[in-house]
C-alpha cells in the first residue's frame, strides 16, 4: 500500500511508530524523572527548590540575573527585605 489519497502510507506509518516509540522513551524517563526527586525528598531536599534550581540552571546567565534583580526590587518595594 504506496499510497492513500495522495499520502504515502508507508511513511506515515513509520512516523507515527517512531513518535509513539519515543512517547514510550519518554514516560520511561519521566518515571525516572520522579523516582530521583523521590529519593532527594527521602535525603531530605525540599523538592520545590530543587525544582527552582533546575529551572535556573536551565536559564542564561544574563536572563537569570535580570529575573533575580527584578525579583529583589519587586520583594524590595512590598517591604520583604531584610
Amino acid at each position: 500500500m504506496a499510497d492513500v489519497g495522495g499520502i504515502g502510507a508507508d511513511r506515515l506509518r513509520t512516523l507515527v511508530e517512531r513518535i509513539e516509540r519515543l512517547e514510550e522513551e519518554k514516560a520511561a524517563l519521566t518515571a525516572d524523572i520522579r523516582e530521583v526527586f523521590a529519593e532527594a525528598k527521602g535525603e531530605g531536599f525540599d523538592i520545590k527548590v530543587l525544582r527552582q534550581v533546575i529551572r535556573l540552571r536551565k536559564m542564561d546567565s544574563g536572563d537569570r540575573q535580570e529575573q533575580e534583580a527584578i525579583l529583589d526590587l519587586y520583594k524590595q518595594a512590598l517591604g520583604m527585605l531584610s
